[in-house]
């Protein structure tokens, strides 16, 4: 980062504009003034004659001018000091520093100056407290300024922005009237594989590895010293306050012929160096970084304790106990071998890397990975164990986790006895899981949107099957040898048109009547019918938490969510031994500051009821966790489950704003007991919607027919529709298309009375012909027919006085449905009427 000397050019505007400045009067006005007091001397001396009378006028004018001018110089400032124009560019000078970033802002959290620091951290337009921040870090902003303009200093030990890094942020009242806020920020190292080179070198952490004979140094990929402990600069340069960053890291080392390495200064008097290292960069990244001097390294400086002629001794393996207790600290995962690929030691972080915590390390690294990467791995090892000092990677995949290869650094290591490896593995577990919760998310969504289109297309199969069945069954009575047949296919396509809205469930595309409601009141509704299906082997229990805020769901859709909640928990419990387990309902209350406890990348902070769903029937294996909620997904026997059951708890979960986890219950041996579903609704705030009651559908009661254009392009459905409203008494004109229904509009042919059309067809679809038919008819009523949800179309149609019918739809209910909302445009119209009379 550049260095800078005067103001920031994007502040410019900031600070012209900036404080509240009290100028004197200018000097042309005060020359003036005093022309106009002699002259009314002179005028005097002329009346009066006397020039003692225009001295003493001319002396107590200029008196009583004197003062006022005074008196404006100072209204605004302390007693007996005078307020001048702040400088700004002054200030920006003065918070130059480098690595914190300082702003100042005024009472309107407009910001007045900021430095350098800042304005490449955040630019220009970011003023504190809106700074780039997630939503907790804006909240924990806000509520700063507002402490610190209260309490005149507030701070936060650690907030993250949004590009994951984070910062220790104070703000200090400051000002002649303590109008502005001083901020200061301080990033905060990461304490990360990756993000090594944060270490403060200089600091503490440098001096203790020192103590131990360790001298540490961090260098760019050129071998550029950007950091350097202050032991190593004493032994360096000579003065442990040396600056020797931009200096070439090797130019202060030499080698003997036996390539034993020695500090220059200490020449071959010195102690023997063994060299270790480090890469701070994963080898992945070193493909995508800028340039090299993205890549750098920890150099380790380790004292061999071996002199000239001697062996390697018991000095040499206190050398080897020095670089076993450094390795043991840092967040890398890091591990030696010796020449013939034995494991010595590895730290903590490496067996976290290798999921091997508590079980130690295997004889050899070979043993880690699966038996495809045994031979490279072999080899990797021992072509960086012999000859000259090497390092690489090589790409294996690990026994706990064959599915994601990892990359593994090998380096060799030499002067400490036998030639040595260090392996080196980052620490990936928490970026592997949410890497995988991201891939499960899009995968859902992505089966969502299929099942969604399925959903639609059969339904305008099954619209024009039960249709179909429909007319056929006004032709038969009870009796004849057809009505039990067409009875049986009507049914079997009432069932299908279940198993769609249960997709339409998934994909959250279904039509849900959302109300305000408690979950005790439901689950009582439901409970009965629960225990009807567990029987008398299976205990079920239930427990309400107190203070529980009420939510916003479809209290159906809610009971069918606990119903198959309820189901999935029965068998899994007769699906062992004898068939007797228990099944609980639990229901708690989840405040905000609770969920930002639990550290969850998932739920956003806010107040929940929750709902608990578990039993006693052994648990969910591992491997069928991920794919618990995809549709069809079942681990029932062949023709005992759809799979439909948990996927449509979810879509509704989803569909209603919450949340809905599974994992499992274990006892003090760690072994699973059963499942447990936990679904996170948020608390609803604000008044409850009062319920409009629709009035019944009634068909008779429309007796005065209409004209009906009917735009479908499948025909199927376009040819059932047809024959429903022409048997219920209207005058129908049918077309393919949305080009057509808007021709038989314009050319005038017929007066209609009601528009019903299909939603998506090719070429115009329904809502542009009905947005054209408005445009010269504005009072037409229309009734959109589609197989998607309800609330999604009037979302993204958003026309206004639009009517609404789902497929699949009998031969009554469509002709029902279309008398209701001529019945009710005719209403409209008469009141209208009335009114203008």
């Amino acid at each position: 980062m550049s260095r800078r000397t005067g103001p920031d050019p994007k502040l410019s505007g900031l600070i012209a504009n900036a404080g509240r400045v009290v100028e004197a009067p200018p000097v042309n006005l005060l020359l003036l003034l005093g022309g106009a007091l002699v002259a009314s001397a002179a005028v005097l001396f002329v009346a009066t004659g006397s020039w003692l009378v225009a001295l003493a006028f001319l002396l107590a004018t200029g008196v009583l001018l004197g003062g006022i001018v005074m008196l404006d110089r100072t209204r605004t400032a302390p007693e007996g000091q005078v307020l001048a124009a702040p400088d700004w560019s002054v200030t920006v000078a003065a918070i130059e520093r480098a690595g914190e970033a300082i702003a100042i802002t005024d009472r309107a959290n407009r910001m007045v100056c900021a430095n350098v620091f800042f304005l490449d951290s955040f630019g220009a337009g970011a003023a504190p407290p809106a700074l780039p921040l997630g939503r907790a870090g804006q909240e924990a902003a806000g509520l700063l300024a507002r402490n610190a303009w209260r309490d005149g200093m507030a701070s936060l030990d650690d907030i993250e922005a949004l590009d994951e890094t984070r910062w220790q942020v104070s703000a200090t009242r400051a000002g002649r009237g303590d109008d502005h806020l001083i901020w200061r920020l301080k990033p905060i190292a990461r304490a990360r594989g990756d993000d090594l080179s944060a270490l403060d070198l200089a600091g503490p952490f440098g001096k203790m590895l020192s103590r131990a004979g360790i001298e540490t140094a961090i260098t760019t990929a050129d071998g550029v010293i950007r950091a350097v402990s202050a032991g190593f600069a004493e032994r360096a340069a000579g003065d442990e306050r040396a600056t020797l960053m931009g200096q070439d890291f090797v130019s202060f080392l030499r080698s003997d012929e036996r390539d034993r390495i020695f500090f220059a200064r200490e020449g071959r008097g010195g102690t023997p160096q063994t060299l270790v290292d480090i890469p701070l960069v994963d080898p992945e990244e070193r493909v995508t970084a800028a340039g090299p001097d993205e890549a750098t390294s920890l150099m380790l400086l380790i004292d061999s304790g071996v002199g000239i002629g001697s062996g390697f001794d018991g000095a040499a393996q206190a050398g080897v106990a020095q670089l076993d207790a450094l390795l043991a600290q840092l967040p890398l995962g890091l591990a030696m071998t010796d020449r013939d690929g034995r494991f010595l030691f590895g730290n903590e972080a490496f067996l976290r890397s290798v999921a091997r915590e508590g079980r130690g390390l295997p004889q050899f690294p070979t043993d880690l990975v699966v038996r495809e990467d045994k031979a490279a791995m072999s080899d990797a090892v021992r072509r960086h164990g012999r000859g000259p000092s090497t390092s690489g990677d090589v790409t294996v995949r690990l026994v706990g986790s064959p599915e994601e290869p990892v990359s593994l650094g090998l380096a060799g290591v030499r002067g400490l006895g036998e030639a040595a490896v260090l392996l080196s593995l980052a620490d990936t577990s928490q970026e592997n899981q949410l890497r995988r919760q991201v891939a499960q998310a899009t995968k859902m969504q992505a089966v969502g949107q299929l099942a969604g289109g399925v959903a639609h297309d059969f339904n305008n199969v099954l619209t024009a099957i039960i249709g179909t069945c429909d007319l056929m069954l006004l032709r038969h009575i009870p009796g004849d040898s057809d009505y039990d047949d067409i009875q049986q296919i009507r049914a079997n396509s009432n069932r299908a048109a279940s198993l769609t809205r249960q997709l339409l469930a998934f994909s959250r595309q279904q039509t849900l009547r959302p109300e305000i409601i408690q979950l005790p009141d439901v689950i009582s509704e439901v409970s009965p019918l629960i225990k009807r299906l567990l029987g008398e082997k299976i205990t079920y229990y239930v427990q309400h938490d107190r203070n529980l805020g009420a939510v916003r769901a479809d209290p159906q859709q809610l009971e069918q969510v606990i119903m198959n909640l309820a189901v999935n928990a029965r068998d899994a419990i007769q699906s062992r031994g004898n068939g007797q387990g228990r099944i609980s309902l639990y229901t708690r209350t989840l405040q905000a500051k609770q969920v930002i406890q639990l550290g969850s990348e998932v739920l956003p902070a806010a107040d929940y009821t929750v709902l608990i769903v578990q039993d006693t029937g052994g648990g969910i294996p591992p491997h069928v966790l991920p794919k618990l909620f995809e549709p069809f997904f079942t681990t029932k026997e062949q023709g005992k489950g759809t799979g439909l059951g948990l996927s449509t708890a979810y879509g509704i979960v989803k569909q209603s704003g919450g949340f809905i986890f599974a994992d499992n219950i274990t006892d003090k041996a760690g072994h699973p007991t059963g499942a447990r579903f936990t679904v996170y609704f948020p608390v609803h705030r604000g008044e409850a919607p009062k319920k409009r009651e629709a009035p019944p559908l009634v068909s008779s009661d429309w007796s005065a027919g209409g004209k009906v254009l009917l735009v479908e392009d499948e025909d199927m459905v376009r040819t059932v529709a047809e024959r429903a409203l022409v048997r219920a008494g209207y005058e129908v004109t049918a077309c393919a298309n949305g080009e057509e229904g808007l021709a038989a509009i314009t050319e005038g042919k017929a007066q209609f009375d009601i528009v019903v059309s299909d939603v998506v067809m090719p070429g115009m679809d329904g809502p542009a012909m009905v947005r054209a038919i408005r445009a010269r008819l504005p009072g037409m009523p229309v009734l959109f027919m589609s197989g998607y949800a309800e609330e999604q179309l009037r979302r993204d149609i958003d026309i206004a006085d639009m009517h609404f019918i789902a497929k699949p739809f009998s031969v009554a209910s469509i002709g029902d449905k279309v008398g209701a909302v001529l019945r009710e445009a005719r209403a409209l119209e008469g009141a209208k009427q009335g009114a203008g009379a």
